[in-house]
């Protein structure tokens, strides 16, 4: 059944049965993809263990990004600025702009994400874990770049960060 108001059907993703993908530092789980929101939003969510990176310093061209804390602590670069994010915490990053973002140090975090517009991004999760267990290289996420909309960028400020 689909709403009247709308190209798709409305979507529910039960938690025992959504699909995730894990690596000794995080697991994601895999909530709503493009085509089954009408192109309207992407979102999953993200369990960090204490230390873990989530992303390097990259940015969208067609898509905004949202954050939302659920537990724990994020760290976040915007632009130049490094950000903490806590539990109830919410951060939007428009198209454009340079962002990364790891478990605070010393924390763990659990974190909801959202793209909008959506696109096909959870082929991404999945090359993305493979990736980080080792069966895929980083050239092939950098080979992707267009396809997925994630440009990445140096950032000394987001390197200074993590090694700090």
């Amino acid at each position: 059944m689909t709403s009247k108001n709308s190209d798709f059907a409305p979507v529910l993703t039960r938690a025992a049965e959504a699909e995730t993908a894990s690596d000794p530092s995080s697991v994601m789980t895999l909530l709503a993809d493009s085509d089954t929101t009408g192109g309207l939003l992407t979102s999953y969510r993200s369990t960090f263990a204490k230390g873990a990176v989530g992303a390097p310093a990259h940015f969208h061209t067609r898509a905004a990004e949202m954050f939302y804390v659920i537990d724990g602590s994020l760290q976040v670069l915007v632009d130049q600025e490094i950000k903490v994010l806590s539990a109830g915490d919410f951060l939007l990053v428009p198209p454009h702009t340079p962002h990364a973002f790891a478990a605070a140090p010393g924390c763990e975090a659990d974190v909801l994400f959202t793209f909008t517009p959506g696109m096909a991004r959870f082929d991404y999760m999945r090359l993305l874990n493979r990736v980080m267990r080792g069966e895929a290289s980083f050239q092939e996420i950098k080979d992707s770049s267009e396809r997925f909309d994630n440009h990445y960028v140096d950032s000394p400020v987001w390197n200074a960060a993590l090694n700090a």
